[in-house]
């Protein structure tokens, strides 16, 4: 499995943010290869992180090519503060946790 970690400082978000981020989300949610997201956030606000996980490349690919994703990352300096992104291979996860992991940071 794959993971595409997006680590952000969130700053002022307008309405074409939330239309395009809609779009990215609905996108991604459509790929075949799409596992889940996961969100999380610091204790006081301000640094979050929405992690994409992928059965494989080929989805992270679409994905990173979906043409609203890229009009998105064109414009990272009018929403975020900072932002960096981690991909990484997931070789094992372990445990039950039995808290939605789905809900939380935008």
């Amino acid at each position: 499995m794959i993971c595409c970690s997006f680590i952000f400082a969130p700053g002022e978000y307008d309405q074409e943010f939330f239309e395009l981020d809609k779009e990215i989300g609905d996108y991604a949610f459509s790929l075949e290869g799409f596992n889940r997201v996961e969100k999380w956030q610091s204790a006081d606000g301000t640094t979050r992180n929405v992690m994409y996980f992928f059965e494989d490349q080929k989805s992270v690919a679409l994905l990173a090519r979906f043409p609203e994703h890229r009009t998105a990352k064109g414009r990272f300096n009018e929403w975020y503060r900072g932002y960096r992104v981690d991909v990484f291979e997931l070789k094992a996860s372990y445990g039950k946790l039995t808290a939605n992991l789905n809900t939380g940071a935008n």
